[in-house]
């Protein structure tokens, strides 16, 4: 199956544009789990089961480490289906408290010489109470025991709502997520909606957080929903360590390390790079930068709080390194693009075996 996505993606997939293709593939994921049967089979053959893989973190059972990060499934459609293709765990998102068209196309471009993507996306998403409806409709499907994934929701802000009114727009989405997430993410991080990363810093950060616990406690009494940040690789170390502060301070759940880079480094084709414009790269190219930053906040937070590594995870080795860094689960989205839907089952099956070699001393 790996060799025919690599024959269709070279043939027919890479010659659409980006987006084009991602829709086509992601097409082709969900109507394969929605024919009968054919989720079960899927998740028969391919998601985790190894229980050297299992990671019990943010309250929650993950059947393996590595989950498919926010961006591929904005809205929720195919949680299901890329679930049962070997992903621990989806988050989808980054999803606004109003529906929101995105940025201008095209909004996405290939780097495949240096396995990267730039994207400039702008939180394309359907809202998050159609989000949420969607998901609530997935907690009541039936099926069999212990198969509903674990879903995260990546919530930002409406590009529309203005600075003043940031944390309003933000505690909308929490509001209506809660009952269905999880756990949560504030993407504070993006690129693509202007003076979104600005948030980051940690006096405008401290009430956001503040006012999204405050609203998911509200929202869901019975049950309390993690919460985490998702913070930026271009950030200086000083503010990393602010970061790691304040959400140590605040009672945070955790932090994703990284989000996309507005960095070039590592892209050759410098004609293809000015043709992109401005965006957030992801891929290979970011796996230095995004390693270091796990090792930052490790450093400084220890196990009181939950890192998941995101950016330039490709392999087994990749997995294993950011593990051994100190994170507690994964994410990926670029590799799975270029690789096809077999990667996670075959870096989840690999990795089990790295864990095995290592013993009672693994990450």
């Amino acid at each position: 199956m790996g060799g025919v996505y690599q024959a269709v993606y070279r043939v027919a997939l890479r010659r659409l544009p980006p987006e084009a293709a991602h829709a086509a593939g992601f097409w082709l994921i969900r109507a394969a789990a929605a024919v009968p049967g054919g989720d079960w089979v899927l998740r028969r053959f391919l998601a985790p089961r190894d229980p050297v893989l299992r990671v019990r973190a943010l309250g929650l059972d993950f059947p393996g480490p590595l989950g498919l990060a926010a961006g591929f499934d904005k809205d929720g459609h195919g949680v299901a289906g890329l679930a049962a293709l070997g992903f621990g765990f989806v988050e989808v998102g980054t999803v606004t408290a109003r529906p929101q068209p995105g940025n201008a196309k095209p909004r996405m471009f290939r780097f495949p010489a240096e396995r990267a993507l730039v994207n400039r996306m702008g939180f394309n998403n359907e809202g998050a109470a159609a989000v949420a409806g969607r998901l609530r409709a997935l907690r009541g499907a039936r099926g069999a025991p212990g198969s509903r994934p674990v879903v995260g929701v990546n919530i930002g802000k409406t590009k529309a709502v203005p600075d003043d009114a940031a944390i309003a727009d933000y505690v909308t989405s929490a509001r209506l997520v809660a009952d269905v997430a999880d756990y949560v993410v504030v993407n504070v991080s993006s690129p693509n909606t202007p003076g979104l990363r600005d948030l980051q810093a940690a006096d405008k950060l401290k009430p956001l957080l503040g006012a999204v616990r405050s609203a998911l406690d509200e929202a869901s009494p019975r049950r309390r929903v993690p919460l985490l940040v998702k913070i930026a690789p271009d950030l200086a170390d000083a503010d990393i360590d602010a970061v790691a502060d304040l959400a140590l301070g605040l009672g945070l759940d955790g932090i994703i390390a990284t989000n996309t880079t507005i960095s070039r480094a590592g892209l050759r084709d410098s004609a293809a790079v000015a043709d992109a414009g401005p965006g957030g790269m992801s891929g290979a190219p970011l796996r230095g930068r995004a390693l270091e930053v796990l090792r930052r906040l490790h450093a400084r937070t220890g196990d009181r709080l939950v890192l998941i590594a995101a950016g330039g995870i490709e392999s087994a080795d990749d997995a294993y390194e950011r593990l051994a860094a100190g994170a507690t689960l994964l994410q990926a989205y670029t590799a799975f693009i270029y690789e096809g839907p077999l990667w996670p089952h075959r870096v989840q099956a690999a990795l089990a075996g790295r864990l095995r070699e290592a013993g009672p001393g693994r990450p």
